[in-house]
C-alpha cells in the first residue's frame, strides 16, 4: 500500500527558505561580534576648585588741606615828632595855590553848543483870484502883440497843417516874475514846446495885490496858432 503524505507536512518544499534564514542569522551573529567593543572603566576624580578672588589693596591718596602761610610781619610805623622852635626855618613846607582863576578861565573857555533848529520854509499860497488883479506890462494888448511877434511857427506843425490853441499855465510871483510855466492843453506839432518858450522870455508882469499886498498869482494864459 502507497503512503500518502500531506502537501503542507512536507518540509522539503522549504529547505531553501530554512538555509536563507540559518544563513541571514549568521551573518548577522558575525557583523556584531566584529562591532562589540569593551569599554575599561575609568574613574575620573573631578577635583572642585575653588577660586580666591584676590582683591588689591586701593591706596587713596588724599590731599591734606594745608593753611596757607601766616602774611609776613609789617614793620612798625613809629611816627616821630620832633618839636620846632619859633625861629626855625621850615624847609619843606606846603603852599596853597589859589585856583580861583584858572577855574574862571576854564569856565570862560567851555562855550556852550547852540543847535540851530532848521526852519521848515512854508510855500506861500497861491491865489487865482485877487482884488487886484496882475497885469501884463502895457495891458492886455500889448500881451497879444507880444504873442504875435515873438511866436515861431514850427515846422512840423506847418507841414501837417496843425492849427489851434494852446493852454499854458504860470504862477506871477510877488515881483511879477514868471515860474512853473507847464502846458495844460496841447495840439502836437511842436506848438506846445513853442508857446513854453515864449511865456519863459516875457518881461515882468505888474504883480496882483490881496489887502494891499503882493502876492502869488496864477494865470492860464491861451496862445493861438493860425496859419495864414
Amino acid at each position: 500500500m502507497e503512503v500518502k503524505k500531506n502537501p503542507k507536512a512536507d518540509l522539503e518544499n522549504k529547505k531553501g527558505l530554512f538555509l536563507e534564514i540559518g544563513l541571514v542569522a549568521t551573518l548577522a551573529v558575525c557583523l556584531l561580534a566584529f562591532n562589540w567593543k569593551n569599554y575599561d572603566n575609568e574613574k575620573v576624580e573631578i577635583s572642585q576648585r575653588t577660586a580666591v578672588d584676590e582683591i588689591e589693596d586701593v591706596i587713596i591718596q588724599t590731599s591734606e588741606d594745608t593753611p596757607p602761610p601766616p602774611p609776613p610781619e609789617q614793620p612798625e610805623v613809629t611816627t616821630e615828632l620832633t618839636v620846632v622852635e619859633d625861629d626855625a626855618v621850615i624847609e619843606h613846607e606846603l603852599g596853597i595855590v589859589d585856583m580861583g582863576d584858572n577855574q574862571n578861565k576854564a569856565q570862560e573857555e567851555i562855550v556852550p553848543v547852540v543847535v540851530e533848529e532848521e526852519v521848515e520854509e512854508v510855500e506861500e499860497e497861491i491865489f487865482t483870484v485877487v482884488e487886484n488883479d496882475l497885469e501884463f506890462p502895457g495891458g492886455m494888448e500889448a500881451l497879444y502883440k507880444y504873442l504875435g511877434t515873438s511866436i515861431k511857427y514850427p515846422t512840423l506843425a506847418k507841414e501837417n497843417n496843425i492849427t489851434g490853441k494852446v493852454y499854458v499855465t504860470f504862477v506871477v510871483e510877488k515881483d511879477g516874475s514868471i515860474a512853473n510855466p507847464r502846458v495844460l492843453r496841447d495840439i502836437g506839432g511842436g506848438c506846445g514846446q513853442e508857446a513854453i518858450r515864449v511865456v519863459k522870455a516875457m518881461p515882468k508882469w505888474k504883480p496882483g495885490k490881496q489887502r494891499g499886498k503882493a502876492v502869488r498869482v496864477q494865470f492860464n494864459l491861451p496862445v493861438s496858432f493860425q496859419l495864414q
